[in-house]
């Protein structure tokens, strides 16, 4: 069974297979969230598995909504299925576009719905090896240096995300959390 995205095909939202999309270019619905928990944010390894950017490092969760599916509870969702988080109710913060080469000939050009979900206490985590084959807690500056380090090793759309959007995504969230962890 093909999975079909939310996808504009001649200005019109068609529902259109995943690879199609990602193939063809095609501008999509999707939907990127970050949990934080004080000034840190938890970050997922791709699985090796995955039809691109497998192994890199990427927010917390990202995804695509169905056919007619809210975006806030296309969050909710794929927190549950790709880490086995419950419990916590994502903030809207930006919508955003975006158009990144993602290899093997394959495009995303997104129109994303970013979420930011705070963490009061560590989360139980259950991430399922077919999307995450690893996550880490990294503390928002940090990741900020490493992606400028090691840029090959995150995927585009987290570069995009926090090269030109992270004041709107975080404001003044991570940088104040991060002076009370200090």
């Amino acid at each position: 069974m093909t999975h079909k995205i939310p996808a504009w095909v001649n200005g019109t939202l068609t529902p259109v297979d995943k690879l199609a999309a990602h193939e063809q270019g095609l501008k999509h619905k999707a939907v990127s969230v970050f949990v934080v928990k004080g000034g840190e944010i938890l970050m997922q390894r791709r699985a090796l598995g995955k039809y691109h950017t497998p192994g890199l490092w990427a927010n917390t969760c990202c995804t695509h909504p169905q056919w007619d599916e809210a975006s806030s509870a296309c969050a909710v969702r794929r927190m549950e299925e790709e880490l086995g988080i419950t419990g916590l109710y994502p903030e809207f913060r930006h919508h955003l576009e975006y158009r990144a080469d993602v290899g093997n000939g394959l495009i995303e050009h997104e129109v994303v719905d970013v979420f930011l979900a705070h963490a009061h206490r560590m989360p139980d985590l259950a991430p399922n090896p077919e999307e995450v084959m690893e996550t880490r807690w990294v503390d928002y500056h940090d990741l900020l240096a490493e992606v400028q380090r090691h840029p090959d090793r995150f995927t585009p759309w987290l570069k995009i995300y926090l090269n030109s959007y992270s004041d709107v995504i975080f404001g003044p969230d991570l940088s104040l959390g991060s002076s009370e962890d200090g």
